[in-house]
């Protein structure tokens, strides 16, 4: 049966092909991937204790609630790239949420982390070299200082709401065409997230994205900019 990580990874590939995205699907199946997820893993159980990186009571739910939380909107977020060797940022990483999952699965896009604190800069660092992920970049920054008009794509996950300040700020990191990805629960504060800064936004849309093992709602709320 393998363990809840191995599982997961089936269940989510098989969601991914039935909806016809047999990339996605092969890669969430691929065993580089899960060894290299299993290794994540235990770098954050390392380090969790002194660092505070995530919440979680046990490894099981670490799993459930970061890693596969991470990928369930894999398709999804390929959907938003654009042809080539596309770029990520993955805005307030924090323990590489959902960037490293993401950058891991996704070896064909470059990953740019950007973290402020030190300490988790610190983690981060370390992680992508344990991991030998050639595809990942770590930038100690605050998201407001990022470069702009670089990425083709922004994520977010635990990061702040969506607020006018902080989505303005977001909006100038993309290139032409680039849009943001934000992690969600609740559908109710998504719309009344929305519904506050409806006035800066070109579109936007949600995305179901359920996890597996977790009966909780997920979604991802694609929000893309005004017209330039």
């Amino acid at each position: 049966m393998g363990d809840i990580l191995e599982r997961g990874l089936a269940e989510l590939s098989s969601r991914f092909a039935s909806a016809g995205d047999n990339i996605a699907a092969e890669a969430v199946a691929d065993p580089r991937a899960l060894g290299l997820l299993r290794a994540y893993v235990a770098e954050i159980e390392l380090f969790n204790p002194a660092y505070g990186l995530v919440g979680a009571k046990d490894r099981d739910e670490l799993i459930v609630k970061h890693i596969l939380d991470s990928l369930a909107p894999l398709s999804a977020i390929r959907s938003l790239l654009p042809p080539g060797v596309p770029i990520v940022a993955d805005a307030g990483s924090g323990a590489g949420l959902p960037g490293l999952p993401l950058a891991i699965c996704l070896p064909g896009v470059n990953f740019a982390l950007l973290e402020r604190m030190g300490r988790r800069v610190g983690f981060l660092e370390n992680t992508v070299a344990v991991l030998k992920l050639q595809n990942v970049d770590v930038e100690q920054t605050e998201v407001e200082r990022g470069r702009a008009g670089r990425y083709d794509l922004v994520t977010f996950r635990a990061f702040r709401p969506l607020e006018a300040p902080m989505v303005k700020a977001l909006f100038r990191l993309l290139a032409p065409g680039g849009s943001l990805a934000a992690y969600k629960a609740r559908e109710e504060k998504v719309s009344e997230e929305m519904s506050a800064i409806g006035s800066l936004v070109g579109g936007w849309e949600e995305i179901e994205t359920p996890v597996p093992f977790l009966e909780e709602p997920r979604r991802l709320v694609v929000v893309r900019p005004p017209r330039r």
